[in-house]
């Protein structure tokens, strides 16, 4: 036989594109049209239904960037169209290559009632099927003109993304308007035609089944008449029965479908956008629901769910009922699906609370697992937090964007740094947008790297990014896909019903143990500093404000504020969303995100300092609070006392030129340049600073990554940097040098202090930041051999090594911590601290001179200046600080950690207050006091062992206990386990290494 399959092939795209595809809808009348532009912020459906609006034609431009404009359509049905199934159609003027990025619309009824959402894929509103002909058509539009922001010719610098520079020029042109007639079978005939020619695409040419699809088809093609395509439909697709019947090879991979819609919670959007955004999928996808039997949707992000029920009721009560139903799945169980890398132990704990509670409050609904599609990696503590959350499944896609290294799993148990193992699926379909695509099917089914032993693996179906959803193509072609020859055999599940199966069939799958390194977006550890200080500051003031109030709660009968920690945290933890906190988001986002955190943090010392008046008393006597888990200065942790300050540090100048500051403990020198040379520990006798370096110097590099502005930061950076040495002016003051240089068009300045009594430099920097794609680093070449450093992550620390031995370790070549890195040689070594950065990379040299000693550098990454999405990233001034902390043994990173994020303050009061919780060892770090959620008056205590080994401690509460239990993060009671072994108020510890527990304490008296 002559190989015809090529021109089959281009027949039937042909015939699809120019004759099938239109013949969907063969007959249209228009609709008139009115618009009403809402004249600034979004107005109530009932403001905007009530509005007067204007004639406007189809072809008029209409739309201000982030404007609102509530469109009135009117008609009737033609008397001639009785017994047929009619729809209008309303494109806004769409690109069906955008969905969720352009102009959305949310449709209602003249009473309120929504309908669906519109989307450049889902521009249809069903008017009825049949109809009897002469109905009186009347719909309205809420229309968002939201522009376009990453366009075909992606990441160029826009001034759309914020309201307040967007201008007013219209963004879209109207298109059609109209109603049509709505030809299901000839509908059903494309999917049968689009489902086999994927198909046939993805097997061999060699295969038989391919040739028999080609000859169904092509005896398809002959049976239609494209003169009259409507009428002909049918019999083409009779041509069509036998290839589409035969079923699925016993082998064949089984796929999952789960509806899905991933909705950033903000991006190239503003929050009150996503609001809107959740409306109108939710609306699309409950209607779909109603239409398909079969279909199953599952949304995560409890904060989503509570924008609906909050804002859009009419919306909530489908919601509800579809619940009910189990087929619309809440799933996650996270407050958002936030970053895992820089949120701080308790606040992604809180993430897990928040998210796992409001969907047991709302719908009794408990989460196993935890659902994070497109986060950018996922830090090594991760898996405990899930597991004392009472989850045990883990679901992300977002590995498989790496550059550099193939993941060689799809399903696996993910061991985190306390021993913890989680079971993990990667899809290996590797796009959280599925569309049922034959491409993808078989992608899926091809990728996966653990055939011979598993087959099942879960397919995230619909439009997302900006939302959208799952549409009735999606639910028609995976139908087709249930048991179809060559291809995956798809069904429609929930996400526990695919857990359950694929782990029930791998139950002992390979492990992973470490962090899940994202070989991407590297460079979300430092975009949009003022974001992630916001951050820190934000979950640092959340601890103090919840452990001053609950002692004040038990001490002094002070109200514990339940009600407005809560909203806090809640906000907190939303700006922790994986495109808010790594500054990835529209200026927008950002600049609202800043005075959000400058809101909060008034609110949080407001708090604060009424607790702790209330606790300090009426006197006169000044009084230290320390808010660290560990004693400071004399005054215990988690108490106020009075300071006690031994020594004294002196301040001369330096033979060779600079100056020499000294308190006993460490020797500093700067040169001229105003670097520093030496830091020398003097009980250690041992130098810290690598011969012939100087540390806190700063570096400039290039940063003009080949995508992805303000997500990536490309290897070749390195290649290119200048060392910022030159000096303007070095200034002595008591105990401190202040340095400033300029540089480009920036300035900075740099304040060194050695305080009395203590091991560390400090290092206040401040930048006037006026840079545009740039990259600021501040280095600290160091002394020092190591084979592999610590960075904090949540509940502990975990271990890079310095090398790069093999691709893996080379593409870790930017990474994240959190208040510390710390590398040593045994018996001695060396922390870094900081109070908000978290990028940072670690390179180790041989020196060639001298001593061939090893010089391992730190560099702290402090800022850059992308371009897109936010033009203005980062202009203007920042505020850091670090610390270097010479002879710091593990130990001491972590109390130099939370010290420099958790300063003193002083209170005027009466006298020593003593610590509501204390602990006797300092390996064992307390991280939350709080009172319980449920206003018992109960005390929760959270704490982990921090220097990953085994500690034996002993807890003791400063109140009368009648009561202790083991409780998980919703500080629910633990079924496994002996319970906690108490002895009056005190309990005794044993913890593995990085073990996380959380206790509550019964009082036996309770002033709340």
């Amino acid at each position: 036989m002559h190989d015809d399959r090529s021109l089959v092939e281009a027949r039937l795209k042909r015939v699809l594109d120019e004759r099938l595809r239109p013949a969907v809808y063969p007959e249209s009348v228009p609709l008139d049209v009115a618009v009403w532009h809402a004249p600034d912020e979004p107005v109530p459906v009932a403001e905007g239904l009530a509005a007067e609006p204007e004639p406007v034609a189809v072809g008029a431009r209409w739309g201000a960037p982030w404007g609102t404009s509530w469109f009135r359509v009117t008609g009737t049905v033609p008397e001639a169209w009785a017994g047929r199934t009619v729809e209008a159609l309303l494109d806004l003027g769409f690109d069906e290559n955008m969905p969720g990025f352009q102009c959305e619309g949310l449709v209602y009824r003249p009473d309120g009632t929504p309908v669906k959402g519109l989307n450049p894929r889902n521009q249809w509103v069903r008017i009825g099927a049949p109809v009897e002909g002469g109905e009186a058509v009347r719909l309205h539009v809420e229309a968002a003109s939201n522009p376009v922001i990453l366009d075909y010719h992606p990441f160029l610098p826009t001034q759309l993304g914020d309201k307040e520079t967007a201008g007013s020029e219209p963004q879209y042109r109207l298109a059609r308007m109209d109603l049509a007639v709505f030809d299901e079978t000839v509908w059903q005939l494309v999917l049968d035609l689009e489902v086999l020619g994927e198909l046939m695409a993805e097997l061999p040419v060699e295969s038989a089944r391919r040739w028999d699809i080609l000859r169904a088809v092509e005896k398809a093609l002959d049976a239609l008449d494209l003169q009259d395509v409507n009428g002909t439909a049918a019999q083409a697709r009779v041509r069509l029965e036998t290839v589409l019947s035969e079923p699925a090879v016993p082998s064949a991979h089984r796929i999952s479908a789960v509806g899905h819609a991933h909705i950033d919670s903000a991006w190239l959007w503003p929050l009150r956008e996503t609001v809107r955004k959740v409306a109108r999928t939710t609306s699309n996808m409950t209607a779909l629901l109603d239409d398909e039997p079969e279909f199953v949707f599952a949304m995560s992000q409890a904060q989503q769910w509570a924008w609906v029920r909050d804002h859009r009721p009419e919306v909530w009560a489908r919601v509800k009922k579809a619940v009910a139903d189990g087929r619309f799945v809440p799933a996650g169980g996270m407050w958002v699906e936030s970053d895992t890398n820089m949120p701080g132990s308790e606040a992604m704990a809180r993430q897990f609370v928040h998210g796992k509670r409001f969907f047991l409050d709302e719908f009794g609904v408990e989460n196993e697992e935890a659902w994070l599609p497109d986060t950018f990696g996922f830090a090594a503590g991760l898996p405990q937090i899930i597991k004392a959350a009472g989850s045990k499944w883990l679901l992300t896609q977002k590995i498989s964007w790496s550059q550099t290294n193939k993941f060689p799993h799809h399903t696996f148990r993910w061991e985190g740094i306390d021993g913890t193992r989680i079971f993990t699926h990667f899809p290996p379909v590797d796009t959280y947008n599925c569309s049922m695509k034959g491409s993808e099917i078989a992608h899926a089914a091809r990728n996966f790297k653990d055939k011979g032993v598993a087959r099942h693996s879960l397919a995230p179906t619909g439009w997302g990014d900006g939302g959208g959803g799952t549409t009735r193509e999606m639910v028609a072609k995976a139908a087709r896909l249930h048991d179809l020859e060559g291809s995956a055999a798809v069904v429609w599940e929930t996400p526990a019903e695919f857990f359950t199966k694929a782990e029930a069939e791998y139950p002992e799958p390979p492990v992973w143990v470490g962090e899940l390194y994202l070989e991407l977006h590297r460079a979300t550890l430092t975009s949009q500093a003022r974001t992630k200080q916001g951050n820190r500051r934000s979950e640092h003031l959340l601890r103090e404000a919840e452990l001053w109030a609950a002692a004040a709660a038990v001490r002094a009968g002070f109200p514990y504020p339940y009600e407005e920690l809560d909203r806090i945290w809640k906000t907190v933890l939303l700006h922790q969303f994986h495109d808010i906190l790594p500054g990835s988001s529209i200026a927008w986002v950002h600049r609202e995100a800043r005075r959000t955190y400058e809101r909060l943090a008034e609110e949080l010392n407001g708090i604060i300092d009424a607790a702790q008046r209330a606790l300090a008393g009426e006197g006169t006597g000044e009084l230290l609070f320390n808010p660290a888990p560990h004693g400071r200065n004399g005054v215990a942790a988690g108490g106020a006392g009075t300071e006690v300050v031994e020594g004294r540090t002196t301040l001369s100048e330096r033979p060779a030129g600079g100056h020499v500051l000294d308190n006993g403990l460490l020797r500093v020198e700067t040169d001229d340049r105003g670097l520093v040379v030496s830091v020398y520990d003097i009980g250690a006798d041992r130098e810290s600073i690598a011969p012939g370096r100087a540390a806190n110097l700063l570096q400039l590099h290039p940063d003009f990554p080949n995508m992805w502005d303000a997500w990536d930061v490309d290897e070749f950076y390195r290649n290119t940097v200048t060392d910022l040495t030159d000096v303007e002016e070095v200034v002595a003051g008591e105990g401190s040098l202040r340095v400033t240089r300029s540089f480009g068009a920036s300035r900075v300045t740099q304040v060194l202090s050695l305080a009395p009594g203590e091991t560390r430099l400090l290092i206040d920097t401040e930048v006037d930041w006026r840079e545009t794609e740039k990259f600021l680093k501040l280095a600290f070449p160091l002394d020092v051999h190591a084979e592999r450093y610590a960075s904090e992550t949540q509940f502990g620390h975990f271990h890079r090594p310095t090398h790069t031995n093999t691709s893996w370790e080379a593409a870790k070549f930017e990474a994240c911590n959190h208040r510390f890195v710390h590398l040593e040689e045994p018996g001695w070594g060396v922390a870094v601290v900081n109070d908000s950065t978290y990028g940072h990379d670690v390179t180790r040299t041989v020196r060639t001179d001298g001593d061939q000693g090893t010089t391992t550098t730190v560099r702290v990454s402090l800022l850059r200046a992308p371009r897109f999405p936010d033009p203005e990233t980062d202009q203007g001034v920042h505020r850091f600080r670090h610390a270097l902390v010479p002879g710091a043994g593990i130990g001491d990173a972590v109390r130099e950690g939370w010290r420099i994020n958790l300063p003193e303050r002083r209170v005027t009061g009466a006298g020593e207050v003593a610590p509501l919780v204390s602990v006797d060892r300092d390996a064992v770090v307390v991280t939350a006091v709080k009172l319980a959620d449920d206003g018992s008056g109960d005390v929760v205590v959270r704490f982990h062992e921090a220097h990953g080994g085994r500690a034996r401690a002993t807890l003791t509460a400063g109140f009368e206990v009648a009561g202790v239990t083991a409780t998980d993060l919703l500080e629910r009671p633990l079924s496994e386990g002996p319970g906690p072994r108490r002895e009056r108020n005190a309990v005794s510890l044993r913890l593995r290494p990085f073990e996380l527990v959380t206790l509550r304490f019964k009082r036996a008296q309770s002033l709340v």
